[in-house]
C-alpha cells in the first residue's frame, strides 16, 4: 500500500477512536461464535428463580457477577422509557432464544403490538429485576462504551483513487494460527499471492479500512463496473491470528506523543502523512469479511452480534456473557457528558475488551453521526438483569 494522507473526516473518526483505545483496554470487535443457546449454568453456578428464594438477601451468583433482587422502583426512567423501541430488539432475540427466556417469546411476539401500558405491565408480571454486582459486592459503577457499523463509499474493482482492498479470508487460513500480519500483506508477494482474488471492494482511504476492520463489519455503497450502485454489509468472517495492537499506544510509547488527545494525534497525522502507512502497520492483525446483501428491511438493522440475530441502535448492547448471558432482556443506566440513558436493551453481543459484570458496549447504529458518538462515549454505567419470575 503507498503512503497517503486520510480525508480530515476519517482523521477525525480514528483519533477518536485511538483515543478510546488508549484510555481503556484495547478492543477489537470480533464476534464470538454464535450462540445456538444461552450457555448452560453448571450446579456451582446455577440461577435459582424467585419462586424458589426464601429470603431476598443472598441474591444470585452468575459467573463473574452477583445478581441482587431489588424492587422495580429502584430502575432510573422505568416509566419513562419508550418500550416498544425495545421490543424491536426483544424480536429479535426471540429468533434465536436460548432457554431460560424462550417460552416467553409469544407473549414477546404478542404484545409487539400492543400499547406502552401492557407491555409495562407485562414485565411487572412476568420478570424480577436483579442489579448486577462485581462478586464481591458493592455499587462501584461500571463503564459504558459504544460501538457503531461504518459506512463508506467503495468499487468493486480498483481506480479513480480506491486502492485499499478488503478481502475474504484466504483459502488455508488455519483459525488459531498466525498468517501474514498487515505488513506482510502489503509488502510480501507471497502473502499478496494468497489474496489474489480474494478482494470483495475497494475502498479510498486506508485509514477507513482501519475502522471498519476495529469495527468488525461495515456498509458499503458499493459502485459495479457497469456503473450501478448497490449497498451491501461486509460481515466479519475470520482474522490472521495476529495480535490486536492499538496505534495511538505505539505514538505515546515512541514518544510521539505525550498522551493521545484528539489534537495530539491529528497533529501528528497531518504533519506526517509519509508515515500513516508505518503507524498503520503498528496493528498487524487484519480482519477479513464476507458480502451480505442489505435489502430495505435489512438495512434498518445492525449487523449480527455474538447471540446470532441483527442488532437493533440504541437497544442492542453486547455484554460479558459469563456475567449476563445472551438474549437477556437488561435495564441500562448511565450518565455522561454525551448521553443520558435509561432504558430497556437486549444483550445481544460481546466484544475483546467487554469483561466483567459491569461492562457493556452500547450499539448507536452506522455512519458518520454514528460513528462520531461512539469515538467519544466512555462513561458510568450501572446494569439490572430482568429475570423469569417462574418457570412453566
Amino acid at each position: 500500500m503507498k503512503s497517503m494522507g486520510p480525508s480530515l473526516r476519517w482523521l477525525l473518526l480514528v483519533g477518536l477512536f485511538i483515543l478510546a483505545a488508549c484510555s481503556s483496554a484495547p478492543m477489537q470487535r470480533v464476534p464470538a461464535p454464535v450462540s445456538e443457546a444461552q450457555p448452560s449454568v453448571a450446579a456451582t453456578d446455577a440461577i435459582t428463580t424467585p419462586a424458589d428464594i426464601a429470603t431476598p438477601e443472598p441474591g444470585l451468583l452468575r459467573g463473574k457477577s452477583r445478581w441482587v433482587p431489588v424492587a422495580w422502583s429502584e430502575l432510573p426512567g422505568f416509566e419513562g422509557d419508550a418500550l416498544f423501541e425495545a421490543w424491536n430488539a426483544w424480536l429479535k432475540s426471540c429468533e434465536r432464544p436460548g432457554p431460560v427466556f424462550a417460552y416467553l417469546c409469544p407473549e414477546v411476539r404478542r404484545l409487539s403490538i400492543g400499547g406502552d401500558a401492557a407491555q409495562r405491565q407485562w414485565l411487572l408480571d412476568r420478570l424480577q429485576p436483579y442489579r448486577v454486582e462485581p462478586l464481591q459486592g458493592g455499587l462501584t459503577p461500571g463503564l459504558l462504551t459504544a460501538y457503531f457499523e461504518p459506512e463508506f463509499e467503495a468499487r468493486r474493482t480498483p481506480g479513480g483513487g480506491f486502492v485499499v482492498p478488503l478481502y475474504m479470508p484466504p483459502v488455508g487460513l488455519n483459525a488459531g494460527k498466525p498468517w501474514f500480519s498487515r505488513k506482510d500483506i502489503e509488502t510480501l508477494p507471497q502473502a499478496q499471492a494468497a489474496l489474489r482474488g480474494r478482494e470483495i471492494v475497494y475502498l479510498a482511504d486506508p485509514v477507513q479500512a482501519l475502522v471498519i476492520q476495529i469495527q468488525g463489519s461495515g456498509r458499503v455503497r458499493v459502485t459495479e463496473p457497469d456503473g450501478g450502485k448497490r449497498l451491501v454489509r461486509l460481515a466479519y468472517a475470520a482474522h490472521n491470528g495476529q495480535p490486536y495492537q492499538s496505534i495511538g499506544r505505539w505514538l505515546i510509547d515512541q514518544g510521539e506523543l505525550r498522551d493521545a488527545s484528539w489534537p495530539g494525534i491529528r497533529g501528528w497525522m497531518l504533519q506526517n502523512p509519509q508515515r500513516v502507512t508505518e503507524l498503520l502497520w503498528r496493528n498487524p492483525r487484519v480482519v477479513f469479511f464476507k458480502e451480505e446483501t442489505l435489502g430495505d428491511f435489512d438495512a434498518g438493522f445492525g449487523p449480527r452480534g455474538a447471540q446470532g440475530v441483527p442488532l437493533t441502535p440504541g437497544r442492542s448492547i453486547a455484554v460479558d456473557p459469563e456475567s449476563i448471558p445472551y438474549g437477556t432482556p437488561v435495564w441500562l443506566s448511565s450518565e455522561g457528558a454525551n448521553l443520558v440513558l435509561n432504558r430497556l436493551v437486549l444483550a445481544q453481543d460481546t466484544g475483546s475488551a467487554i469483561v466483567g459484570p459491569l461492562r457493556a458496549d452500547y450499539f448507536v447504529g452506522w455512519g458518520d453521526e454514528a460513528g462520531e458518538l461512539a469515538g467519544r462515549f466512555k462513561q458510568a454505567l450501572r446494569l439490572w438483569v430482568l429475570w423469569p419470575k417462574q418457570p412453566r
